[in-house]
């Protein structure tokens, strides 16, 4: 047989060819999560680009809730789906020829004065507004105006610097803006990032809903999501060949 002695090893992985980068099966899962993740972050930045629109406030006119310089997320919505309370965008040409943000008090066929006790009334009722600075007057005086069916009274959150419905009470509407001048909703403060609007729960005491927050944080929800699989996926290729390296030259080192 010529004396001679072959040797042979078998491979280290036991012969399942599972190759680089954590074995095969990790790999897809990898694609998976990446591929995952862009159709969240995709689809999700894609809702939130046709449901919201950003504006930039130039003035202090809906502090304390909104500042000068503020950029705000609205959410485009029928003049029909505003309720007492909203913050809301509208442009009327007896207002001025820009978009304007002030929150609706009232709505069509609603009674309001100021003020009682130092309180916006509202069919009688005082609304308790906790978005007004501490001690703030609810406003300053002004007759009672009875809202016409389709139209809203708007003030701004600061009253003695706002030029609302109190400043056009002499106009033929009262002071009132039709529900068709809307075009979207204010439902949050992203610079600084104070976040969702809170509620106005003092008008529930009117009865009637109160309009729900649009789905902002579902949108931003799906966003972090989406990025997050799309780091940890990509991610998951150089670790997983790190950890590989060092599984073979340990074993080498034996």
């Amino acid at each position: 047989m010529g004396g001679e002695s072959t040797t042979r090893t078998a491979p280290r992985s036991g012969g399942t060819g599972n190759g680089p980068a954590g074995g095969r099966t990790g790999q897809r899962l990898s694609g998976l999560a990446v591929a995952l993740g862009l159709v969240l972050f995709l689809a999700a930045f894609g809702w939130g680009a046709v449901v919201y629109r950003p504006y930039t406030v130039p003035t202090t006119s809906m502090a304390p809730t909104i500042g000068a310089g503020d950029r705000v997320l609205a959410q485009r919505v029928d003049g029909a789906d505003v309720r007492r309370g909203d913050v809301v965008v509208f442009k009327d040409a007896g207002w001025g020829d820009a978009p304007m943000l002030k929150r609706v008090v009232a709505v069509g066929g609603d009674t309001v004065a100021c003020c009682q006790d130092g309180r916006l009334t509202v069919n009688g009722k005082q609304i308790e507004e906790s978005y007004l600075s501490d001690g703030q007057a609810a406003s300053a005086n002004f007759p009672t105006v009875t809202v016409p069916e389709g139209r809203l009274f708007l003030l701004g959150d600061e009253r003695h610097g706002s030029l609302d419905s109190t400043a056009h009470l002499t106009d033929a509407a009262s002071g009132t803006v039709a529900r068709d001048a809307v075009s979207a909703r204010v439902d949050a403060v992203v610079w600084p990032m104070d976040g969702m609007l809170p509620r106005p729960t003092g008008f529930e005491a009117l009865g009637g809903p109160l309009s729900e927050p649009g789905p902002l944080r579902t949108v931003v929800a799906l966003i972090v999501v989406g990025a997050v699989l799309v780091l940890g996926g990509a991610a998951y290729g150089p670790v997983a060949q790190r950890a590989a390296r060092a599984r073979t030259e340990t074993a080498g080192a034996r």
